[in-house]
């Protein structure tokens, strides 16, 4: 399969504000997916850059590369062409283990299903990312999840909360280790709209500390609330 020759792959680059350097950048993506003789391209040179202090808002279609382009992002799948770099550090191409470790350091994941051990309380969640990302200074998961209100559920399991609860404690684990880049795949896709509006809310506070936002959605309130829309249609960026 060909690629584009260099500088062809459509981009989407905020306009930094003076002295800002990007947290995240995605230079010409491209992830292709086999089955037999079937070859599917999800990303089709996409390029992305993100500065701290935006929420930007992933949007497409079904099938349009929204949730590959998180995964790729994230370190979690691989590229097979492009490169993705972490506050300058690339990320993709790189052994798992150091993957992991960026994730840990400097990344927060937020997704529909909440991302959360039902093995665990909510602040053992919280204290196990904290654990991993092997960093001393964190918010402490009381504090955390008081700024949530849901401090008086710090000791129940998932199970034990409600739609809105999860939704809050699935943010708590995703701020859990004060990332700077925090990437959410549909993660207001099952919640009413009182509490969508809440999670926005609080996403977009956390961007205003200067975390670095990416959303990937379907919701119109998503979209409403972002300061750039990326728009995919079949893996590839449009305008």
């Amino acid at each position: 399969m060909t690629t584009p020759e260099a500088g062809q792959a459509l981009t989407a680059t905020a306009v930094p504000s003076q002295g800002s350097k990007p947290v995240l950048e995605a230079v010409s993506l491209y992830r292709f997916f086999r089955a037999g003789d079937e070859e599917t391209l999800a990303l089709r040179g996409v390029s992305l850059t993100v500065y701290p202090g935006e929420l930007v808002a992933v949007v497409g279609p079904s099938g349009s590369g929204k949730s590959t382009l998180l995964s790729c992002l994230a370190g979690l799948d691989e590229p097979d062409g492009g490169t993705v770099r972490l506050r300058g550090q690339r990320i993709s191409h790189q052994s798992e283990q150091l993957r992991c470790q960026l994730r840990a350091r400097h990344m927060g994941l937020l997704y529909q299903d909440r991302n959360l051990l039902t093995t665990l309380t909510i602040e053992q969640n919280l204290l196990l990312i904290q654990r991993l990302a092997s960093r001393s200074a964190h918010t402490h998961p009381t504090v955390l999840l008081a700024s949530l209100n849901i401090a008086e559920r710090a000791n129940a399991y998932p199970e034990q909360l409600s739609g809105g609860e999860l939704a809050r404690a699935g943010l708590a684990v995703a701020l859990a280790n004060d990332p700077e880049v925090v990437l959410a795949d549909e993660p207001t896709g099952e919640l009413d709209t009182a509490t969508e509006t809440d999670v926005l809310a609080l996403l977009r506070e956390r961007a205003a500390t200067g975390a670095a936002i990416v959303i990937a959605s379907h919701s119109p309130a998503v979209a409403a609330s972002a300061d750039r829309v990326v728009t995919l249609s079949d893996g590839q960026m449009v305008p």
